[in-house]
């Protein structure tokens, strides 16, 4: 089923580039790639943490000084020019690597961690991910990051127990980097450039969590969404985590139906008027995704049913609201407004741990749509020397 006003997702995408060594170690280049304005401050976590609140620079929380040598070791521990422009930020500002790498030492990411932030600021400065409506809202929503690949392992992303918040992992670092990233260079302040009104927990530490690819009885989420096998990282926009309990169902069916009810609610930005189309991501625990499998053959039938019980009478809404989305088109014959228009706008990953029967909800700001990019991965020296 598809209705003329609904924007279609962009699934294209490009393959991860491979790259080649491009820096001159920690002491620098003859000619000096750092071009960031640099400031006097006590090599100390302390004074930089408490300058980088001052100049507008920090989230409140610790930071490790982005000295020169730092910067030039993190980038010397990767194949990236420091003034490569990896995007343009909402206001035009650029985002390059130097840019992401002194966010990403602040935050105390691993500098193996560089490519797939790089990956995630790619996918989140797609038009379709509407990146300027996610940072100025008045919503609590920013942008999540589901992992595919081994790089899950390589860089300790969870995606088993905990997965969307409280394992002690550097990956933690990794959503700080590209929260500090989203301040420091796209202008995210609350009350200046955004009119969130609550925030959320994760505009400070952001949220990443990988697929448990080897627990799916579906294809990876990358490859079903862009064909890409191996390293690759899907961006979408989040007001939340949303736990759905149900230890009482036993059959794929009712499952689907708890979960399709439960992030249905009438306050929900899916349903809000001035959104014409939208997206909803759906983490599915590998117990509970055994157990659909075994009862429907596709993960395109999973949609379908979890899709028919996303949605909500259109007499729940008063009558202004409920005119609203007549007027486009959003009640359709059975008189009910779904979550989303169409069964393959729900975005579902497995994840989670193995203690019990939950499900993951993960609200969309409404028009923002996924988007997924490769992971780019270094050659190895001796295959460059070959050539």
């Amino acid at each position: 089923m598809s209705i003329h006003l609904i924007k279609p997702s962009n699934r294209t995408t490009t393959a991860p580039k491979t790259l080649v060594s491009r820096d001159c170690g920690p002491a620098g280049c003859e000619v000096d790639w750092l071009t960031s304005k640099r400031v006097e401050v006590e090599d100390s976590i302390e004074a930089f943490t408490e300058a980088s609140v001052e100049l507008g620079w920090g989230d409140g929380l610790p930071l490790i000084p982005p000295t020169d040598a730092r910067v030039r070791t993190f980038l010397s521990e990767n194949d990236r020019y420091p003034d490569e422009l990896i995007a343009r930020m909402p206001d035009n500002s650029e985002c390059t690597v130097e840019k992401i790498v002194i966010n990403a030492v602040m935050a105390g990411a691993p500098a193996e961690s560089l490519e797939l932030i790089i990956a995630a600021i790619e996918a989140i400065s797609e038009p379709d991910f509407e990146l300027y409506g996610v940072n100025a809202t008045t919503a609590p929503v920013y942008p999540g990051f589901i992992v595919n690949g081994p790089i899950r392992d390589a860089l300790r992303i969870p995606y088993s127990y905990g997965c969307a918040g409280g394992v002690s992992t550097r990956a933690n670092a990794i959503g700080r980097a590209i929260r500090l990233i989203m301040r420091n260079v796209a202008g995210q302040v609350a009350g200046v450039t955004t009119q969130t009104t609550f925030g959320s927990p994760g505009r400070l530490g952001g949220l990443i969590l990988g697929e448990w690819e080897e627990k799916s009885p579906w294809a990876p989420l990358a490859e079903r969404r862009a064909g890409l096998a191996g390293n690759a990282v899907t961006a979408f926009s989040t007001m939340g985590t949303m736990n759905i309990l149900d230890t009482t169902s036993s059959g794929a069916l009712a499952f689907l139906e708890m979960i399709g009810k439960s992030v249905s609610y009438a306050g929900a930005n899916c349903y809000s008027p001035s959104m014409e189309y939208s997206e909803m991501t759906i983490g599915i625990n590998p117990i509970c995704a055994e157990i659909i499998a075994k009862e429907l053959a596709t993960i395109e039938d999973v949609q379908e049913v979890l899709w028919n019980h996303a949605a909500v009478p259109a007499e729940w809404f008063q009558k202004l609201h409920r005119d609203q989305l007549e007027a486009q088109g959003r009640v359709r014959s059975d008189g009910r407004v779904y979550a989303t228009p169409e069964p393959k706008d729900l975005v579902l990953f497995v994840c989670g741990g193995l203690g019990g029967l939950h499900a993951l909800g993960l609200h969309s700001f409404g028009s923002s749509l996924a988007q997924t990019k490769g992971i780019a991965q270094a050659e190895p020296a001796e295959a460059q020397a070959a050539e």
